[in-house]
């Protein structure tokens, strides 16, 4: 299994809808930088649903950089046991289900996991 990775939110400014957005960090590293492409940007917090990054298929990570979540998101599957969430399977739904193959999977501790969503708020 691959080394397990830090969790962590930032909130920070979005030029184009003037709001600060939720961006996840993987030890300490944006995750909007993991991408060669200025496509992805945070999630607004009125798109996250109201339990956010937790386990199922499909779920938002990271908005598009209009910012408008549904344009264009990257979502990935996130599971979970008792000591691990994991995020697999990066992909943009819109864009023909492309695929980010050579990303994830994200292994994180589910102790500090749901710590880092609980000081998100």
């Amino acid at each position: 299994m691959p080394k397990r990775v830090e969790l962590g939110l930032a909130s920070v400014p979005h030029d184009v809808v003037h709001e600060d957005v939720v961006v996840p960090l993987v030890d300490g590293v944006p995750l909007t930088d993991w991408f060669g492409e200025d496509e992805f940007s945070g999630v607004r917090r009125e798109d996250l649903e109201s339990q956010p990054f937790q386990p199922g298929k499909a779920r938002l990570v990271l908005g598009c950089s209009c910012g408008i979540a549904a344009c264009g998101p990257l979502v990935a599957d996130i599971t979970a046991d008792r000591d691990t969430i994991i995020w697999t399977r990066f992909r943009r739904p819109h864009r023909d289900g492309h695929e980010y193959v050579g990303i994830g999977p994200c292994v994180f501790d589910r102790a500090q996991y749901e710590k880092a969503l609980l000081e998100l708020g």
